[in-house]
């Protein structure tokens, strides 16, 4: 759509250009723009009259309906039986006017909205130059002198028409501007051209972008020129005027340097854009003082507003631009992407055939960008731009929907056959390394592909389906491509409600804690408990952590659920803990997950808690798993010394199912590691886990830490541990977990 709006523009421009007067380029232009919008009527007003039309005759057309249209008041035109819908662009200039469009029963879209407006600055400025040219030719015919200013107007149509095609052809800004400035020159027969642009960062200042007649050594000083400094062209662009000085050695204005450097006469006019000064197109002469006439006038006028129209034009491709391309990665954008997509499904329809998608996610991305920065997150994202690009057909479209999100369109296909090949293109080149910055880094991505019949369905349902195809690569272990299946809707629309349960439940308090105790092996005693989150649904009654504490994770839930276990944790432990006759303080473990541990705050809330309880900080052991230290953020090992540095305990949980590494026993400030339970297990069956339990036992004392058994359900493993000097334990054998009443039950057995 982008790439399509841009080729309508051109032709419209080169349409225009090519009329030699003014009501030839209007017949023309709304000729163009029903034929670009595909529109059924055209019709264009100019001071409250129908000057041109198309689709209807000029005369059926009543000015007075057409002024209502243009100013917005109503959206509707009722013509010879048919009712139109209609938008309209605003035509300004001496004689304001409108393009107006209109479609038997369909409205317009905002793309054709922005390419209307588009073709009526084209318009407007265009026939600003033609009225010129014309105003000039009737002045010759006056003055009596029609040959020579013919002659003369015919080499500024020249070179006027010469800068229209090069603005229709996108040729590069620099050399339309310097075509203009050498044009201006040339026929005012001055040595001297200049045309300097406003700085956007800072509008009181400017800058030459365009000269004749300077020497090299010149140039480099001519940046950033304050207005009130820049002389004649300066006093143009403040006063929004025509300046001329026909002596500048002897004018009042003059500036020293200037003079200096032999300026005998200078013209300067204000370039506009959209009605705004943003420039100033100069001339000087070094021959003598001269009469800047009034043709002289015209002529540096013409050329000023071809400037404003190879400004406009710029700025409008570059609106496109921003609008239907990613900045970053010169893909799609999501609008086109949606926009090529609807079209592919229309041309599918007529064709017999289908539209497959691909919705591309990056796997650890975020990882990189944190662990390398933003700018090298950049440049990880154009290089995945470019080899996604390479893996396509010549008929695919790639776009960037966002962050790390990447959507591949395959139009007129005829089966998923010829999807898969292209989703295991894409996996295979990003498995390769990327370098960044010189640093070598692996990527994966997961794949959901989609494929749907033209007939019946739509894009936006289509990119549905990818995603969550995405989504289901992603729970399947990433660096993979999943294909849509009906059921993944299902469980997508399950997740939905539970989330939703999950934000009631939040507000509702509808979660519990459960308890289980931490035994010394040897003596039995109870020394510490678990607090273990558990959410009693209204209607689904108990829900397990398992079910629920991944999504509570993705969603963010977890850090006001994690609060509120770390705080009830800490009030209960306190409360059994001024029960105990024997002194001895019991211990509470609460678990904290990766979400939490990014939020900032954390040290502060666990002191809160502390403090809020009356919890002696040695009382308390926040748990965290392996994977969450050797995947840890820059920031990790702060957060953790700060909790450290209040008295509290960290302890590793589920040790030695991921990847157990001495490097961060050694880094981070760990007091216990809890063996997991599937070490536990086989402790007194299978030799290799007995050995691997007891090497974790005497890398534990070696390190000075104090090691937890986890899931203890039989004597034997007890048994086994305690031969091993395993310290401490926790397991069905001992207790399930507990709720409060239950707990207290077992601690104060005689209360």
């Amino acid at each position: 759509m982008g790439m399509l709006a841009t080729q309508q523009l051109t032709e419209f421009l080169s349409v225009v250009a090519d009329r030699p007067d003014g009501p030839g380029a209007q017949y023309a232009a709304v000729e163009c723009a029903a034929r670009a919008l595909d529109a059924d009527v055209a019709v264009l007003v100019i001071a409250g009259h129908v000057v041109a039309a198309a689709g209807v005759p000029a005369a059926h057309v009543r000015p007075e309906v057409l002024t209502e249209l243009a100013a917005g008041r109503h959206r509707t035109l009722h013509l010879d039986g048919a009712t139109y819908e209609v938008t309209a662009a605003a035509l300004g200039g001496e004689a304001p006017g409108a393009l107006i469009v209109g479609r038997a029963g369909r409205d317009f879209t905002d793309e054709d909205v922005c390419l209307l407006r588009g073709m009526a600055l084209v318009l407007e400025l265009s026939l600003q130059a033609l009225h010129v040219i014309e105003s000039e030719r009737r002045q010759a015919r006056e003055n009596g002198r029609l040959a020579d200013s013919l002659q003369e107007r015919q080499r500024l149509f020249e070179h006027l028409t010469r800068i229209q095609r090069l603005i229709a052809r996108r040729a590069p800004l620099q050399q339309i501007l310097d075509a203009i400035t050498a044009g201006a020159a040339e026929l005012l027969e001055v040595e001297m051209a200049s045309l300097n642009l406003l700085e956007k960062d800072d509008p009181t200042v400017g800058s030459m972008v365009s000269s004749v007649g300077f020497a090299p050594t010149v140039l480099p000083k001519m940046k950033r020129i304050p207005l009130h400094s820049a002389g004649v062209a300066g006093l143009a662009v403040l006063g929004d005027e025509l300046i001329m000085v026909e002596d500048y050695a002897n004018s009042p204005i003059a500036i020293p340097e200037v003079v200096r450097s032999s300026m005998k006469a200078v013209m300067a006019i204000p370039v506009h854009e959209n009605g705004a000064v943003v420039g100033c197109l100069t001339v000087g002469s070094y021959a003598g003082p001269r009469d800047w006439d009034k043709p002289a006038q015209e002529i540096l006028r013409a050329f000023a507003e071809h400037v404003s129209l190879a400004l406009t034009d710029a700025r409008t491709l570059e609106a496109m631009n921003e609008a239907f391309h990613d900045s970053l990665t010169g893909l799609a954008s999501r609008a086109l992407f949606q926009a090529r997509m609807d079209r592919a499904f229309a041309t599918a329809e007529q064709e017999s055939a289908s539209v497959s998608m691909l919705f591309v996610d990056l796997d650890r991305f975020k990882v990189v960008n944190d662990s390398l920065g933003h700018t090298a997150g950049d440049q990880l994202l154009v290089a995945v731009a470019e080899r996604i690009k390479l893996c396509l057909r010549s008929a695919d479209m790639a776009a960037r929907l966002g962050g790390d999100e990447f959507a591949v369109l395959l139009p007129l296909v005829h089966g998923l056959e010829e999807a898969v090949p292209v989703a295991r293109r894409i996996l295979e080149a990003m498995r390769e390394p990327f370098d960044l910055n010189g640093k070598e880094t692996f990527i994966s991505c997961s794949i959901g592909v989609a494929h749907s019949l033209a007939h019946g369905h739509d894009g936006q349902e289509l990119m549905v389906s990818a995603d969550l195809a995405m989504y289901q690569a992603k729970k399947q272990g990433k660096d993979r491509y999943e294909i849509f299946e009906p059921a993944m809707q299902a469980v997508f629309q399950a997740g939905l409600r539970m989330e939703a349960d999950l934000r009631r439940a939040v507000v509702r308090h509808e979660f519990e804690l459960r308890y289980q105790p931490i035994v010394h092996l040897r003596t039995g005693e109870i020394t510490g408990l678990e607090a273990l989150v558990r959410w009693q649904h209204p209607e689904r009654g108990i829900i397990p952590p398992l079910d629920f504490i991944p999504l509570a994770e993705e969603t963010g839930m977890i850090v006001p659920i994690g609060e509120w276990v770390l705080r009830e944790a800490c009030r209960q432990a306190a409360r059994w803990n001024e029960q105990r006759e024997d002194g001895r303080p019991l211990s509470v473990s609460v678990n904290l997950s990766a979400v939490q541990l990014d939020q900032a705050d954390l040290p502060e809330v666990v002191a809160s808690a502390l403090s809020n309880s009356g919890l002696p900080a040695t009382s308390l052991v926040i748990e965290l798993t392996e994977s969450l230290l050797v995947d840890h953020r820059p920031s990790t090992l702060h957060q953790l010394e700060k909790i450290k540095s209040l008295g509290v305990r960290l302890a590793i949980d589920d040790f030695g199912t991921g990847y157990s590494s001495l490097a961060y026993l050694r880094r981070f400030p760990i007091d216990i590691i809890k063996i997991d339970k599937s070490f536990v297990d086989d402790v007194g069956d299978v030799p290799a886990a007995a050995a691997l339990t007891l090497g974790i036992i005497q890398l534990g004392q070696a390190l000075h830490l104090s090691t937890i058994a986890e899931g203890i359900e039989d004597a034997g493993q007890l048994s086994e541990l305690t031969d091993g000097n395993c310290e401490l334990g926790q397991g069905y054998y001992f207790a399930e977990p507990l709720n409060d009443v239950d707990m207290g039950e077992l601690l104060f057995p005689s209360s």
